[in-house]
């Protein structure tokens, strides 16, 4: 299965269901089974902004108890589009050959939706019962359910 590193708190709020899309500087050609390996570092500043915060609350989490160096969720990736942000604006629209979406509300908080960038959109996620340790690496990568890697 195709695994994706993301440093927390993002990781987990894909696994919470909360962020819907994960943003990139590079398209995919992948479709399909995506798990989600929260990385080792954890964005403090970032769990600290109120719609974070109360999202990872609502769940028990705080910085203090975010799994790490883990998968903490499966899910499908579904498509990916890219990003053109309006102005100075909160409003973001989201092309692909399959149409347009927009971004706006927490989502908004969740990515970087800068013109250019890229919108992963990860579908029918499912957070694991408990974290299973695997070590990360960079771009996609190949995750066996042992929890060890492979080119």
């Amino acid at each position: 299965m195709k695994a994706i590193t993301i440093i927390q708190p993002w990781a987990t709020l894909i696994a919470i269901g909360a962020k819907k899309f994960e943003t990139r500087s590079w398209p995919t050609k992948h479709r399909g089974e995506l798990a989600i390996h929260a990385g080792k570092k954890i964005d403090r500043e970032a769990c600290e902004q109120e719609t974070i915060k109360t999202a990872l609350a609502a769940h028990g989490y705080t910085p203090d108890n975010l799994p790490t160096g883990s998968i903490v969720a499966t899910g499908s990736l579904s498509e990916c589009y890219k990003a053109r942000q309006y102005g100075l604006s909160d409003y973001v629209e989201l092309t692909s050959n399959s149409g347009i979406k927009s971004i706006d509300g927490p989502e908004f908080v969740y990515g970087d939706y800068s013109t250019g960038r890229f919108a992963w959109e990860i579908a029918d996620v499912q957070q694991l019962a408990e974290p299973i340790p695997a070590k990360g690496q960079q771009g996609l990568w190949n995750w066996a359910a042992s929890g060890t890697t492979s080119e």
